[in-house]
């Protein structure tokens, strides 16, 4: 018993040796290997200054370059091909680019940085790095930048060359028999990744190979037999004629009339409908012989300055979309071949409740001025008065003369006549227009309305009220004002024979207004103007127009409300330049011998030029 105890115990004592004799030579092998893995990374482990071995930009070998001189051959390739141009192909096609014709340029300091990434760290450990780049090495893309708009215009023109879109199958008619029209495989570039190819081709350095570009096909996406229930249908829309109805009226339509008609299937669709060019010739012939337009509420002036409310109307038309479901409805079922015209109203874009509702009834003011001179003058202030009158203001908006009439041009029938431009009369397109916008400022005037914009003639018109001309130029110079009141206003013109009237209607404001002018008083003396004289002789003069003083004066208006308060305290200043006093000057050489006359007057002086030719 004693002698198997002790056997025991000497195995486990050598069971023990050997581990502990394992585990020392395990500490030994792994103390071997780490020196030895220390010592292999430090051998390759390099200058951190220097990019690794094995590492290459674009397709050049950098490795054991510093920065500086990995950037510098970079830079020094891209140079040497920058005039050698890049061939693309696809499709049978070819291109020939320079990286100039794109902009491109390629950052190469930035792609030295990103090789010098590959294979850095500290000590061992980019040794070891090191080693796996030279084993299987590395290359780096630069980042590189290009003209979009160069990139897309070449795109563009290669998808051009390149590209057969696909068409789908569709149904057309031989007679009145459909057939189907075989859908065809299309192709084109695929433009993200050519675009991807011919960036980085021409940031490259590689010249000789051609660079074949991604081409895709474009498969249709309906084919022949997506379009046999269509096909059917067809068939059985033309196989005879369909009844059209509206309340107790009919007509036929006939197989070969119902074929105009219809819309095939085509470019992409499946289902037929009923539509097209001649659909829409169809429903509007219809609309004219069926349909009335709707009416708005108007306003009807009367003499006395009341206003009445003209009802509004609404209006029948035919409803094509509703119709267009009847018809095809009918022209696909076997046995009952009958649509009907669906017909709606179409309410009046102002009704006769909300015209009433504007409180438009009577006239708050009024104003006249006499016009004549030119007939194309006359011609545009009837022009301008019909393009304003009608106009309706809503409580507290402004009423823009410019806005109102639009800029003044021949397209809109505005013809050549006297016209005041940097204070001189000459012609030009729209004369007489600021006779209908004096004529409305003083209407607005006389409501005791709220003028915002008016700016007074160059020279004086005397036909006009002292201080109370305004004058527009599209689309600086406006006249404006405010609809202060709290009911809408409506502006009329009336054009006769020889005056214009602009009427105001609204709603009773009974508001006062005073007026108080300032004389009229001289600044200066009129200009003069020397024009030589051929017929005169040297020292002779005539005074042909003794021209106009410059001028100035003032209006003040007070608007009073009727409980007496003051609303309104304005004062328009009003300064008109001089018209030059025209002198002629001889300049025809005396003849010898003869005495010099008198000079002075020998024609007619004084002002000859029409006021009329004002505006």
């Amino acid at each position: 018993m004693e002698a198997g105890t002790g056997a025991v115990r000497v195995r486990k004592r050598r069971r023990a040796r050997s581990r502990r004799l394992l585990v020392q030579r395990l500490l030994a092998l792994t103390t071997v290997a780490v020196v030895a893995g220390l010592g292999l990374g430090l051998a390759f482990a390099g200058s951190p200054g220097h990019i690794a071995e094995g590492v290459s930009v674009a397709g050049v070998d950098v490795g054991g370059l510093t920065a500086s001189e990995a950037t510098a051959k970079l830079e020094a390739r891209a140079r040497a091909v920058a005039g050698t141009p890049v061939v693309f192909t696809a499709g049978g096609h070819r291109w020939r680019l320079r990286p100039g014709n794109l902009g491109i340029e390629a950052d190469w300091a930035a792609a030295v940085k990103l090789a010098a990434q590959h294979g850095d760290g500290f000590g061992p450990l980019r040794g070891f790095r090191r080693l796996g780049v030279r084993v299987f090495g590395a290359d780096v893309s630069p980042p590189t930048r290009a003209w979009e708009r160069a990139l897309n215009y070449e795109l563009t023109r290669m998808s051009r060359a390149v590209g057969a879109p696909h068409r789908d199958a569709s149904l057309m008619l031989q007679g009145l028999r459909p057939a189907v029209v075989k859908g065809r495989v299309g192709r084109g570039l695929d433009r993200k990744a050519a675009a991807q190819a011919i960036v980085q081709a021409l940031a490259g350095f590689e010249r000789g190979t051609p660079v074949v570009l991604p081409v895709r096909v474009d498969s249709p996406t309906v084919s022949s037999a997506d379009l046999a229930p269509a096909l059917v249908q067809v068939r059985t829309a033309l196989s005879r004629r369909i009844r059209m109805s509206l309340g107790s009226s009919s007509w036929w339509l006939q197989p070969g009339q119902l074929a105009t008609l219809l819309s095939l299937p085509r470019g992409g669709t499946r289902s037929l409908a009923i539509g097209g060019r001649a659909a829409d010739r169809y429903f509007q012939r219809l609309g004219h012989g069926i349909g009335r337009p709707p009416r708005d509420a108007t306003f009807r002036v009367l003499d006395s300055g009341r206003v009445f409310v003209l009802p509004s109307r609404p209006g029948r038309v035919i409803d094509v979309a509703a119709t267009r479901r009847t018809m095809l409805a009918a022209a696909l079922s076997p046995t009952s071949r009958s649509a009907r015209v669906v017909v709606t109203t179409e309410d009046a874009k102002r009704t006769t409740a909300q015209a009433r509702a504007m409180g438009i009834s009577t006239r708050i003011s009024r104003y006249e001025t006499i016009y004549g001179g030119d007939p194309n003058r006359i011609h545009n202030v009837q022009l301008v008065a019909r393009l304003i009158d009608g106009k309706l203001v809503a409580p507290g908006a402004t009423f823009s003369f410019n806005q109102a009439t639009g800029a003044r041009t021949a397209s809109k029938g505005f013809l050549e006549a006297p016209v005041i431009i940097n204070g001189e009369v000459t012609t030009g397109l729209g004369g007489g227009v600021c006779q209908v916008s004096t004529t409305v400022f003083n209407s607005a005037y006389e409501a005791g309305l709220k003028i915002t914009a008016r700016t007074n003639h160059a020279l004086y018109i005397s036909h006009y009220p002292q201080g109370r001309d305004a004058t527009v130029d599209y689309p600086d110079v406006d006249l404006k004002f405010v609809n202060d009141t709290p009911h809408w206003l409506l502006l009329r013109t009336f054009v006769g024979s020889y005056s214009l009237v602009v009427d105001l209607y609204g709603a009773p404001i009974h508001r006062r207004v005073v007026s108080d002018t300032r004389p009229l008083a001289e600044t200066g003396r009129p200009p003069i103007k020397r024009v030589p004289d051929p017929s005169l002789f040297k020292g002779e003069t005539v005074v042909q127009d003794s021209g106009e003083p410059s001028r100035s004066t003032s209006v003040r208006r007070l608007v009073y409300l009727p409980s007496g308060k003051l609303l309104y305290d304005n004062t328009w200043y009003s300064s008109y330049r001089g018209e030059p006093r025209i002198v002629l000057a001889g300049t025809k050489e005396r003849p010898k011998g003869k005495k010099k006359g008198p000079s002075g007057p020998s024609g007619p002086s004084g002002p000859t030029g029409p006021t009329g030719a004002r505006q």
